[in-house]
């Protein structure tokens, strides 16, 4: 058995056309879809980028792991303890390890390690590939690798490649040369109007229409395709533009890879593909453009299609996912066995892959320390999110969404029902109480970086951004913004 596992960056599924987009984004992926299960509400529950991976690779969710943001102590995975042998159990029970137990050669091309400084993340591989750009490379940096070692190995029995892209991720470092295909077509979801870009124009926060570099407006000869503000509708359209030319051009290099499995006769009914991303991206939802900031539909709704040997094909999962619950899919797929005691957060759906059964969560809650700290809960078509401290951005302490009406989330409908509201906060506080009777620690990770000052991204900012709004527009919200973070 071969299996190709393709972890792209920063990955909205609403904009693959097998999610129902509108643009020609995805043939590649699209393909792959038609021959496998597609899911169709799959999350990423600990959002950004090391928070989400350090749930895929464990089976945990942050509040165990310990890996809810990007800095400080929630940045790191927490020791075992004095349980640990020569090898931790997260180590030996990873997501990579379970395919290299099951016989096959693993390879990574990925910087992620180096870049998050995550480098538990290579565990269970046999070869790492780092093209040594930090997350800073586009896909023909990498792609060229991956064909290299499919021509001299691909014929090989079995093994497991992991192809990490970044392109769509901010600053959408695509080349130059690959122009702007959707340069001519309108947004397929024109959901932000006038009025309401006028509106974001007045938003303060980081990544906001003024500040798409997050504290300012600077912009980079490096990565022309990431303006530094956006000042009308035009350099809005423009800009989701840039992030669809980074999902395509991913997209490109992947039938790159496709095309060479199938002219090596590799791509058969024994090869699994799994593609998948670590989060989404804000692309004005909320006022915020171009990160991944926020613990809600367009950050951590991600897509996962899976073709596997023997599944179903052409099918797509209904109900609720999440990422916690890929690895023990492919622990019970592949048959190997957990080492020691160690225990997964995560639910197999191996039975939806191979009968179409219905293994979907009555809800999932999810979780955000990066940028803010937020703490929500996906149930039903609803949204509830909880906001500890908004990262500088003027939000309520409650929102809720109707995602089936109001996919964007334009409208909260926390005043008009409460009784809603009291659902999401008693889910999320079920599940809170839920993980920490089985955690080896006494503390919420979320409040480890509440007590360290913060979301890391924002941590220690808020006076050099007062000073950027005075005399502007903006100034009128500087007294909002003192009462709502007094403690800067």
């Amino acid at each position: 058995m071969r299996v190709i596992m393709f972890d792209i960056d920063t990955l909205r599924s609403d904009h693959l056309g097998c999610y129902g987009y509108g643009r020609n984004t995805s043939p590649a992926i699209d393909s792959v879809a038609a021959e496998g299960v597609r899911f169709e509400d799959y999350y990423c529950p600990n959002a950004p980028c090391l928070p989400s991976r350090a749930s895929l690779i464990t089976g945990r969710y942050g509040i165990r792991n310990g890996v809810v943001g990007h800095g400080g102590t929630a940045a790191d995975l927490r020791l075992q303890g004095e349980s640990r042998h020569f090898t931790d159990d997260c180590s030996e029970n990873g997501l990579f390890m379970q395919f290299r137990r099951a016989g096959m050669h693993t390879v990574s091309f990925s910087t992620f390690a180096e870049r998050h400084s995550a480098w538990w993340f290579n565990a269970g591989f046999n070869e790492c590939f780092n093209v040594g750009g930090r997350g800073g490379e586009s896909a023909e940096a990498v792609t060229p690798h991956v064909l290299d070692w499919i021509e001299r190995n691909g014929d090989q029995d079995s093994w497991f490649l992991h192809v990490h892209f970044w392109d769509p991720h901010t600053p959408y470092r695509a080349p130059e040369s690959f122009g702007n295909p959707f340069a001519d077509e309108p947004l397929p979801d024109p959901w932000i109007t006038e009025e309401e870009f006028s509106e974001h124009l007045m938003h303060v926060g980081p990544h906001s229409a003024n500040e798409i570099a997050m504290w300012d407006d600077s912009t980079s000869p490096q990565f022309p395709r990431h303006p530094g503000r956006l000042e009308n509708m035009a350099d809005m359209k423009d800009m989701i533009d840039q992030y669809d030319c980074g999902v395509r051009y991913t997209d490109d290099n992947i039938a790159q890879i496709l095309d060479l499995l199938k002219k090596k006769g590799l791509y058969g009914d024994d090869l699994a593909v799994i593609i998948t991303s670590d989060h989404g991206e804000n692309m004005g939802e909320l006022g915020i453009y171009g990160e991944h900031a926020t613990a809600d539909e367009p950050t951590c709704h991600i897509p996962m299609i899976i073709k596997w040997p023997g599944a179903k094909k052409n099918f797509v999962a209904r109900g609720l996912h999440d990422n916690v619950d890929l690895l023990p899919t492919v622990q019970e797929l592949l048959g190997t066995k957990i080492a020691g005691n160690y225990d997964y957060d995560g639910v197999s759906y191996a039975g939806t892959l191979l009968e179409g059964e219905d293994c979907a969560r009555e809800s999932v809650v999810l979780t955000q320390c990066c940028h803010v700290c937020q703490r929500s809960a996906r149930f039903g078509d609803y949204l509830y999110v909880r906001t500890i401290h908004g990262g500088y951005h003027l939000l309520p302490r409650e929102m809720l969404f109707n995602l089936k009406e109001d996919p964007h989330q334009q409208h909260n409908l926390a005043e008009e029902h409460p009784e809603l509201c009291a659902q999401g906060a008693r889910i999320v506080l079920d599940w809170t109480d839920e993980m920490m009777k089985k955690s080896d620690y006494a503390e919420d990770p979320l409040w480890t970086v509440m007590r360290e000052g913060g979301p890391e991204h924002c941590r220690g900012m808020l006076e050099s951004y007062i000073k950027r709004l005075e005399g502007t527009p903006r100034a009128g919200l500087i007294s909002k913004l003192r009462e709502q973070y007094p403690r800067g």
